[in-house]
């Protein structure tokens, strides 16, 4: 992450010295600042407690809780903000607060407004910030006119220890929470992956095999017509059908190999990688070195990850040559295709890498794209290895 230029980071803060510098007036104006925003916090704690813990025993307090708790959010953020512009501590906002869906009734979504551990934090910062307020603003008033020459000291120890406090209060809950957040975000970009699969696969039935089957029944038709008058003709109708079905069938064929190859399921990823390799414009030499198959939905991704790194190989790379490797290593499956073309590939180049990198993430994975101009091009895909599942119905 990445500091605003007047800001130091937190580990490279100036060192205090006996001069009042902007840095020192920056953490004397917080300190100062520590004791109305400390009564605001205790007045809110005080009210949110006493009401919502005093009505409890009612349907009341409950939601008065519930309130309080999201207002203690929101002190905490502009705690997080006043300690990011006085004293350079940067730290992420923590998940917002989601109370369910509607129709999972009142009380469980009051519940789940209750457990917030980013509102409680906030509330238990806000009560005891007070006598700390009060200490903070009365030392530095009084050093500003009796122990100046040693402020910056002063107020350097005192700004350490707010800097603890909202560290340890007011950060995200802990890795739990961070990994919420990315799960919400790779939630979403698994459900667009699958919308624009099933797109793709929509606009690729209507415009090629159902438009090609429309075409070969109204040819049958007209060569059921001419059966009897013109036998020539409607055996050369009859003819054009046939190839007609025959290219159908292959594009259903391709349909198919691009939802979920049959080589795929049948044999695994050796041969089913093989398959693809042979199809590739230039020679690709195919490693498999697995001790079994990984769980279904992992062997998809990467079947589909190094079919369209072959792709890029063909049409944009100028290659002579390619290799693809894959192997375990612990609990993870890892891919690595390389080519000795002109490289310059990049994530953001319009070769689907972008997409590529989503897909992976979206599942806990990992995609590192080394392409210098002039090649070599080395791409390095990792993913979770899970054990394939028993097929169901199997009898051992």
């Amino acid at each position: 992450m990445t500091m605003s230029p007047s800001v130091p980071a937190p580990d490279e803060l100036p060192p205090a010295r006996f001069a009042l510098d902007r840095w020192t007036w920056r953490e004397i104006a917080h300190l100062l600042v520590n004791l109305p925003m400390a009564i605001v916090g205790f007045v809110h704690a005080i009210l949110v407690i006493a009401v919502g813990v005093g009505l409890a025993v009612t349907v009341i307090g409950l939601p008065v809780l519930v309130v309080g708790l999201r207002g203690a959010r929101r002190l905490g953020r502009l705690e997080r903000g006043r300690a990011r512009s006085l004293l350079g501590v940067r730290i992420e906002e923590p998940s917002p607060l989601t109370l369910g869906r509607r129709e999972e009734g009142f009380f469980p979504r009051l519940w789940s407004g209750l457990k917030d551990p980013v509102g409680w934090r906030s509330l238990l910062y806000a009560f005891i910030r007070l006598p700390w307020g009060v200490l903070t603003f009365t030392v530095t008033l009084v050093s500003l006119f009796v122990l100046w020459p040693v402020l910056p000291f002063i107020a350097r120890r005192l700004t350490a220890v707010d800097r603890a406090m909202v560290r340890g209060l007011l950060s995200r809950s802990d890795e739990l929470e961070r990994r919420i957040a990315e799960l919400e975000s790779d939630r979403g970009v698994v459900v667009d992956t699958a919308a624009a699969d099933l797109r793709r696969i929509e606009r690729d039935l209507h415009d090629g095999a159902q438009a090609r089957l429309v075409a070969l029944a109204m040819g049958l038709g007209l060569a059921k017509e001419k059966l009897t008058g013109d036998p020539e003709a409607a055996a050369r109708m009859v003819e054009e059908a046939h190839g007609e079905v025959k290219v159908a069938l292959q594009e259903l064929r391709d349909l198919a190999r691009g939802i979920h190859p049959a080589v795929l399921t049948d044999r695994g990823l050796d041969a089913a990688l093989s398959a693809i390799a042979s199809r590739c414009t230039v020679p690709v030499t195919v490693s498999v070195d697995l001790p079994g198959r990984p769980a279904e939905a992992i062997e998809g991704i990467a079947y589909f990850t190094v079919s369209e790194l072959l792709q890029n190989v063909s049409k944009h790379s100028g290659a002579r040559s390619a290799s693809v490797e894959v192997w375990r290593t612990a609990d993870r499956l890892m891919l690595q295709v390389r080519d000795d073309g002109s490289g310059g590939a990049r994530i953001d180049g319009g070769t689907g890498m972008a997409g590529l990198a989503e897909r992976l993430g979206a599942v806990d994975g990992l995609f590192v794209l080394d392409s210098p101009v002039g090649g070599p091009t080395t791409v390095t895909a990792e993913l979770p290895w899970r054990d394939r599942a028993p097929a169901a119905g199997r009898v051992s």
